[in-house]
């Protein structure tokens, strides 16, 4: 690989084209704030550099960035790219990741408003991340030991698995499809309303109203927390470990909890069965 190090580049796709090169100790910084660095490149080894300008990877192919800085003025990082790896960086740009394919990210800091549209097979471990409108429209998904704060996440994504994660996110997984969260803390409101084929298994559930108008949604050995109005018109089959605040008009399947302090059913479309199941265990 053709090595550079060391330097400073601010002109307008100062890298183009530019194939089997290993960028080390640089800046993307300078009065001449040209965009675009790296752009229509491939097989792309950043380490240790700076990001400070707008649009460094489009369209490029087998990108590896480790021990980056990509400030707030690093808008747009990466779309339109595929096989990439990004490990150990600050990304803190609006936007950074959209309409890519086959991306890994371990032990990131992300703060990016609209995080990671539209892409296709991606792994996130040991990171953190805070967003709006985070991961929406994405497919084949999976983050371990992943920290999140932010609103409207997780909209429309498809073919997912969450595990050992901890979400305080408003909105989350709304219209989600074959989605599975395992041993995690999902916190907020309004959660996954619309849902399709969703699964939450030895999860802890926190907030108002969570988990209305789903399709096949399955709650295994959860915890519930402060959540009332629960399950409005869904189609649920659920083992709750903990007292509810309240149940209303579930449409279909069976909800087995300890306690509930309120029991809703005044829509005559509402056929679930609620069983309390205080002392004994659910079948």
């Amino acid at each position: 690989m053709k090595v550079i190090e060391n330097q400073s580049f601010d002109s307008e796709r100062a890298l183009y084209g530019q194939r089997d090169i290993y960028v080390y100790e640089c800046a993307f910084d300078g009065p001449a704030d040209g965009e675009s660095a790296f752009k229509e490149g491939g097989n792309i080894k950043a380490e240790k550099c700076f990001f400070n300008l707008r649009y460094p990877f489009w369209h490029d192919d087998k990108v590896n960035i480790t021990a980056c800085e990509m400030t707030q003025l690093c808008r747009a990082a990466l779309w339109y790219s595929r096989d990439i790896t990004i490990t150990d960086t600050k990304i803190h740009g609006i936007k950074a990741l959209r309409e890519c394919e086959n991306v890994e990210i371990c032990d990131c800091d992300i703060i990016s408003p609209e995080f990671g549209w539209s892409v296709n097979n991606i792994t996130m471990k040991n990171s953190h991340a805070e967003s709006e409108y985070f991961m929406m429209r994405s497919t084949d998904i999976h983050f371990e030991n992943v920290d999140f704060k932010g609103k409207y996440s997780f909209q429309y994504i498809k073919n997912a698995v969450f595990e050992n994660c901890r979400f305080d996110t408003k909105d989350a997984f709304w219209h989600a499809e074959i989605v599975v969260v395992k041993n995690s803390v999902v916190k907020g409101e309004y959660l996954a309303w619309y849902c399709k084929n969703v699964t939450f298994e030895n999860c802890s559930i926190i907030g108002t109203q969570p988990l209305c108008y789903c399709k096949d949604l399955r709650l295994i050995n959860c915890t519930m927390e402060n959540t009332d109005l629960a399950f409005e018109k869904s189609e649920v089959t659920a083992k709750i470990t903990t007292p509810v605040i309240s149940i209303k008009n579930p449409y279909r399947g069976k909800i087995c909890v300890p306690a509930v302090d309120e029991i809703i059913m005044d829509d005559e479309n509402a056929k679930c069965e609620i069983i309390i199941c205080k002392n004994r265990t659910c079948a």
